[in-house]
């Protein structure tokens, strides 16, 4: 009888154990899905007319909305994956696609490089970060969504701008830009209207889409 009961926990032992690695295989596939849908969007988006609004200047980006969903959805690492695509698609644009990133190029390759990619990285980093970490807030329940799709587009201006002040703001053609304005105005002036676009898309239609998805996959 004991060894009856033995063989039996075992085997309730074993099946639950197989049953897990079913799941984790299938929430692995789940999310891997959805990061080749948000890269495919991204994708989209960076070679189409669709992503990029063209202001004097600047671009104003609107694949931030996808790179901040997939922080969220994803995680840190999904985040840091779509910012780098995100990123090598922008650094792609400076070979021609966009005059501002050609001059970039042609001024310093690495700087621009860096303002172009490793921004991006962080910014899609830190917003899965600032997610998970509000997570552990039951209170924030109901706005965690909100505040990491607002930290996205804050984030992706902040470091941009942070890193092309660092690179080229000494360079002859940020300072014809800049007009003799201190590094803090000339970011002011240079990405105001820029920002505020960015934020506000990834605002409204970025938590609209994170809600709608969360939605989707309690229901699966």
């Amino acid at each position: 009888m004991a060894v009856w009961q033995t063989n039996n926990i075992a085997a309730s032992a074993d099946r639950c154990r197989k049953e897990e690695e079913t799941m984790n295989r299938s929430s692995r596939t789940v999310k891997l899905v959805e990061m080749a849908l948000l890269v495919a969007i991204i994708l989209i988006l960076a070679f189409t007319p669709l992503g990029y609004i063209k202001t004097l200047g600047l671009e104003i980006t609107l694949i931030v909305v996808p790179v901040t969903i997939g922080a969220i959805i994803l995680g840190p690492l999904g985040g840091a994956v779509l910012g780098a695509v995100f990123g090598i698609t922008s650094f792609i644009q400076c070979f021609g696609m966009s005059p501002f990133g050609a001059v970039l190029l042609g001024i310093n390759p690495f700087g621009t490089f860096v303002v172009c990619v490793v921004s991006r990285i962080l910014m899609g980093w830190l917003t899965g970060l600032i997610y998970k970490g509000l997570s552990k807030f039951p209170k924030m329940k109901n706005w965690k969504i909100l505040i990491a799709n607002l930290a996205g587009p804050i984030l992706n201006t902040f470091f941009f701008m942070s890193t092309l002040v660092i690179f080229f703001f000494s360079s002859d053609y940020i300072q014809s830009l800049a007009g003799g304005l201190n590094p803090f105005r000339f970011v002011i002036a240079f990405v105001g209207v820029n920002g505020l676009v960015e934020a506000a898309a990834c605002f409204v239609v970025g938590s609209a889409i994170t809600k709608a998805l969360q939605v989707a996959m309690k229901n699966k």
